[in-house]
């Protein structure tokens, strides 16, 4: 099975999971209902003992909640949801459109690669074997002849064995880089599944007075969560952008008869190493894009501000007012 595929998996597993939600729903039901009842009981009780007269809005935010959650994945799965999916399908195909050039200038690398082996006397027999087979024939059986021929299995052995090398080392650096992608989606759709799952009983206890920032919580988690995705597959974007920006210079190169190409592909095994430590950051850098709290804090310092403000107007009047007594008592 592909790497493709695993995440296909991934993706059918999350919708399939979804109608669990329902299941908890019920006990969400019984949860809201009793904050619910505390809470409007709280708040009438509040204005009645203050002789204050009674706010209605503060107190459908229960029955706001309690329709989300008897509807919980319409209302509130399938609206962000539907919110977030074009940002999804927006990265996956930048990361399709740069793949797709990749393979493309890769190829066309690889033939140029081919062809300067060629051209160059003392490479060709090692990638042609017509060329191979064409200098032996040239050579006799003399003493100095055998030891060239000797020579030239052992070179072109060495070579061989140098390539296998490299190519296995940069496969197992392509199934670890794609590996590390697996793992975060993985862990994504399994906290997306437990937010999903759970997210009723959340909603539930943000009907409870002091609880609120419940709700709030839980919508940051889910959709930071939900951008680990876009945010993979723009770094994905971003390692294959400047892996054709290596190949377009290097087929440049190529086009010039006399340079030898090196075929050791370092920058590449770098970049590879990169993009696997890089994938792990990815849970830091949503974390980055959606906060929640920042209102209420930049609300805070400015209630804290005013209050310092008044007490020293506080302080300065009443000096004055000391000052005109003393004035006064003169």
């Amino acid at each position: 099975m592909e790497f493709d595929n695993l995440h296909q998996l991934l993706r059918s597993l999350y919708d399939e999971m979804i109608p669990l939600s329902n299941d908890m729903a019920a006990v969400a039901k019984g949860l809201a209902g009793l904050g619910a009842l505390f809470f409007i009981s709280l708040k009438v009780w509040q204005a009645l003992s203050r002789a204050e007269p009674i706010d209605v809005y503060p107190l459908l935010r229960p029955f706001a909640l309690g329709i989300c959650i008897m509807f919980f994945p319409t209302i509130v799965l399938g609206t962000i949801n539907a919110v977030l999916s074009p940002v999804v399908q927006g990265t996956h195909s930048i990361l399709e459109g740069q793949v797709l050039d990749l393979n493309d200038l890769q190829a066309k690398k690889d033939l140029l690669e081919h062809e300067a082996m060629l051209r160059n006397p003392e490479t060709a027999y090692l990638v042609s074997d017509e060329e191979f087979d064409r200098q032996l024939e040239e050579l006799g059986w003399s003493p100095s002849d055998l030891a060239t021929i000797s020579g030239m299995y052992l070179e072109r052995g060495m070579y061989n064995m140098e390539q296998s090398i490299r190519n296995w080392f940069r496969e197992l650096l392509e199934i670890l880089f794609q590996a590390a992608a697996l793992v975060v989606d993985t862990i994504r759709t399994f906290f997306l599944i437990v937010l999903s799952i759970l997210g009723p009983v959340a909603f539930a206890i943000s009907v409870w007075d002091g609880f609120q920032s419940t709700l709030t919580q839980w919508i940051t988690r889910y959709i930071s969560i939900y951008l680990w995705l876009p945010v993979a597959d723009l770094f994905s974007a971003m390692l294959a952008k400047i892996q054709v920006l290596i190949v377009e210079k290097d087929i440049q190169m190529l086009s010039d008869p006399t340079f030898i190409p090196d075929t050791s592909n370092t920058i590449y095994t770098i970049f590879m190493i990169i993009g696997i430590v890089g994938y792990f950051t990815i849970p830091t850098v949503t974390g980055w894009i959606i906060q929640a709290g920042g209102a209420g804090n930049f609300t805070r310092n400015v209630n804290q501000t005013a209050m310092k403000a008044g007490n020293i107007a506080s302080a300065g009047g009443g000096a004055a007012t000391g000052n005109i007594g003393g004035q006064l008592l003169k």
